[in-house]
């Protein structure tokens, strides 16, 4: 669950453009803004983008709680995008979206398999679908990650959506039962048949193409007729 909470400094401020941008990076701040459904509109805010890589220096990433004092007051937000120079890496803006801790929020989850499925040990390839989920839960208790069981997973079988137990209070709003992992034939058993065609082949088409060159030869010999 999701009790970790950080803290983040934030400024004010009034000014928009590329030239503001500029001034701000210059005090070693960036533009952002914090918006919400419950909000009557966005906050314009800076912040030090060092602080922000600090502030989801967590295990839960994007998903850590963050407590952003103003001047005027704190706002419990999450971490919704930023953007980045392509080259430098540095953090240009950054978009917050505020939270209430009765309310549930949309977020991705990391997916992460365990167990040792039954169709490994036969030599089945276990494949990987699905990185992360997207899931309804309130703030305060979005998990780390989730964990699905593959254990009894077969050769041929494949694990979908709602096959998983979520944690309590965790919900996905999805009509698609969609595939999470894949669980194939061995690789080499499913090559050897092709394998064995395409020698089959070989003998063919070299007889075939022998046909072929053999033909003008033949006529190349035949005496001409008068």
């Amino acid at each position: 669950m999701s009790t970790e909470k950080s803290t983040l400094e934030a400024k004010s401020r009034e000014g928009s453009g590329k030239g503001f941008a500029r001034r701000l990076r210059a005090q070693g701040l960036v533009p952002a803004v914090v918006y919400g459904k419950h909000m009557q509109k966005p906050v314009h805010i800076a912040v030090d983008p060092k602080a922000v890589r600090t502030a989801i220096n967590t295990p839960h990433k994007f998903n850590t709680l963050i407590q952003l004092k103003l001047a005027d007051g704190t706002h419990q937000v999450l971490l919704k995008d930023y953007q980045m120079d392509p080259v430098t890496r540095d953090i240009l803006h950054v978009d917050f979206i505020g939270v209430r801790e009765n309310e549930a929020v949309k977020v991705n989850v990391p997916l992460v398999l365990t167990g040792k499925a039954q169709g490994v040990a036969d030599g089945g390839l276990l494949t990987q679908a699905r990185r992360e989920l997207e899931v309804w839960a309130l703030p305060a208790a979005i998990p780390e990650r989730i964990e699905a069981d593959v254990t009894a997973l077969k050769i041929a079988e494949a694990m979908h959506v709602n096959d998983i137990k979520l944690p309590a209070g965790i919900s996905i709003k999805t009509t698609v039962n969609y595939t999470i992992a894949v669980l194939s034939a061995p690789e080499a058993a499913e090559a050897a048949p092709a394998a064995a065609a395409a020698t089959a082949a070989a003998p063919a088409a070299a007889a075939k193409g022998g046909d072929k060159a053999a033909a003008p030869a033949a006529a190349a010999k035949a005496p001409a007729k008068k």
